[in-house]
């Protein structure tokens, strides 16, 4: 894992690679908010909200599993992670 996973996510691209949820594979945007299980994006003319524990995606080319990310964006900034 990158450096992109202890830093803020608002305002940054977001593009779904993989879910439980098979509409929600391919869906990108811009992050809007964050909370402790779910992330919302402005995808078009949509706001979109999703489990982080059900999806996989991608910021700035760095690929995220939502479920290793589900704590307060406060608590993840400072959290250390280990490399896989």
């Amino acid at each position: 894992m990158g450096q992109l996973i202890n830093m803020p996510w608002v305002s940054r691209e977001i593009n779904v690679i993989g879910s439980t949820d098979p509409t929600l594979v391919g869906v990108s945007g811009m992050v809007i908010d964050e909370t402790k299980r779910t992330i919302h994006i402005q995808a078009e003319d949509r706001e979109i909200t999703m489990a982080k524990d059900t999806i996989t995606f991608t910021i700035e080319d760095e690929e995220i599993v939502g479920s290793a990310v589900r704590q307060r964006p406060e608590e993840r900034l400072a959290k250390m992670y280990r490399r896989s």
